[in-house]
Formats: C-alpha cells, structure tokens, sequence
C-alpha cells in the first residue's frame, strides 16, 4: 500500500511538473521597451506556469531572454514598423541583409563570420536522425580550447524531432552549458525539418507544397522553451533552400536566416571568417571527421590564440554595428 502511494505521490508531481512547463497561447508579439537599462524588442508572447511571458531580443547584442511581462511597459509595433523603431541596430541591419541575400535556391541569408582575427563560426545542425548526438564533436572541442576559450561557442541548428527523440543528448548539452564547457546559441531548424529524397528542390523540404510554416517555427520554439533551451533569433532552412518568397515569411517572424559557406561533407574548405557547417546528428561522419581535423591542424595557433570559434552572435552584432 506504502509503496503504491509512493508510486502516484510520484506520478502526480511528474504531472505537475509537466503542466507548470507547459505552453499556453505562444504567438507572435511585436513590441518595443526597456529592460535592465536596454532597449528591447519582444518577440513572442505566452503563458506559462499562470503567468503572461515574453522572448525579447537586445537588438545591440542580438542577446535573447524570457521575462515576465509585468517586468516591462512595452509599446506594440508591427513587423512593417521595424525599420523606424530598430533602423541603426545590428539587429535589423542583419535581417536586412539576410533578405536582400535571398536569391539563390540554396543558402539564402547571411552565410559568413565576422571575426576580426582568424578563426570561424562553428554551427552544427540536428536534423532528424535515429542515431546518436555524435558527443566526440563536443568533448573535441572543449578539450582543444579548454584553455584557450571557455565556454566554447557553438550555434546549434535544433529540429523538434530530434529533440524529442534524443532527450538524454539534449540534457548532456544543457550539462555543458551549466558547467560553463559550451556557450550554445540555439538555432531554429523546423519542427519536422521535411525532406523528400524523391522530389526536386523547388518542392521540397520548407517549399513542400502544404507545409505549415506556422507550426514549423512557433511549434518548435514553444517545444524548446518547454524543455529549458532558449530560441534565439537566428533560423536555419533545411536542406539550406528557400526562395524570396520564403525567406520574407521567415524574416517576418522576426528571424535572422543563416547558410554557410563552408559545408565541410560538401568539401567546401574553411577560411578566416567561415560559417562552417557540419551535422553532429550521426548521420555525416565525413563532416565530423573533417572539423577533428581542422581541429588537429589549427592546434598551434589555437595554442596561441590566433584561432578561434566565435559566437553567432557577436559575429553578426560586430559586422552591422
């Protein structure tokens, strides 16, 4: 009897836990403030655990955070407004660019670093994938820069599927950045991030005819504050291909979009200021292999601090400030 009490005493505080994390009304909100002595921009809003939240964005830093609404007096603007309230910060000069470098099929958006000394930004995509988070990645980089540059940055391209079906990889991630190994800035990736390995580009992944554009973004961003990660303003289309129209919708949810210009699997090579692109999914051993070699040859001047990793979003706020 003890133990069957026990058992539901567990059960209904997993529950209660469950529901206090739970979601309620997460929408697009678009208004200006001030937090913490900074002009803001929120982003999204909703309910959780009874009370009214935001996701803002410092437009200077590109930094987000969730607050309580009662914690600022905001002024709601539209999306078209954006440009009178924002028009000199980092921010919106980056969503900009990332509009007017649209074009092409493949890698819309801003697709290289800022550094102002040699070295690269890191981003590793999560799609969809029944193996393993490929760990070596990380263990990898925190011991070639233990010394160097802790926490290491990395962005993260996160797919809801594969946050959902690779839990236990999500907690050893959020271990790292608690520990203070990893500075992840947590990248929108879709949902379900579709692919049709049948279908030509122009019908395929976000451009999939039916395809709920909505429920990609918003859904995903909702299932990551559930489970402790937080969205940045950063977007990454699967498979990289968008087109105008496309890229206008995803900018319109306040989103900056990123390609990159070094795709290692694809046996595009590095540079100074490179995005580099590799998946740490399991399912791209060759672009894995890849970076643990340029990991090996960089290791003198990673030693002396003439290459690094650096963060998205400094990368982005120093190119447009």
């Amino acid at each position: 009897m003890i133990k069957l009490y026990s058992t539901l005493l567990l059960l209904f505080f997993c529950l209660f836990s469950q529901a206090q994390n739970e979601i309620q009304q997460y929408k697009t909100y678009y208004a200006t403030g001030s937090y913490a002595g900074e002009n803001i921009l929120i982003l999204r809003q909703f309910n959780q655990a009874a009370q009214q939240s935001y996701l803002i964005v410092n437009p200077q830093t590109l930094e987000t955070q969730i607050i309580s609404s009662r914690q600022v007096a905001v002024k709601p603007i539209t999306f078209q407004e954006f440009g009178t309230f924002l028009k000199n910060t980092p921010y919106y000069k980056a969503l900009q660019t990332a509009q007017e470098q649209s074009l092409n099929l493949q890698d819309a958006g801003i697709i290289h670093g800022f550094p102002k000394e040699k070295g690269i930004t890191l981003t590793i995509d999560l799609c969809p994938s029944h193996k393993p988070l490929d760990r070596n990645i990380f263990t990898s980089l925190i011991a070639a820069f233990q010394k160097e540059e802790r926490p290491v940055p990395v962005a993260l391209s996160i797919t809801g599927k594969f946050m959902l079906s690779h839990a236990d990889d999500i907690r050893w991630l959020q271990e790292l950045q608690k520990t203070g190994d990893l500075d992840i800035t947590w990248t929108n990736h879709t949902y379900n991030h579709h692919y049709n390995p049948k279908a030509p580009l122009n019908i395929n992944f976000l451009m999939e005819p039916g395809t709920d554009l909505n429920f990609e973004i918003l859904g995903l961003e909702q299932a990551m504050i559930e489970r402790g990660l937080l969205p940045s303003v950063f977007f990454r289309f699967p498979g990289l291909v968008s087109d105008q129209k496309l890229v206008n919708q995803v900018t319109s949810y306040g989103l900056i979009p990123i390609g990159s210009d070094a795709w290692l699997a694809k046996g595009q090579a590095s540079h100074a200021g490179s995005l580099v692109l590799i998946h740490g999914n399991g399912n791209e051993p060759i672009g894995v292999k890849d970076f643990i070699k340029l990991l090996a040859t960089e290791k003198s001047t990673i030693n002396q601090q003439q290459w690094l990793l650096y963060d998205l979003r400094s990368s982005v706020e120093n190119e447009f400030r």
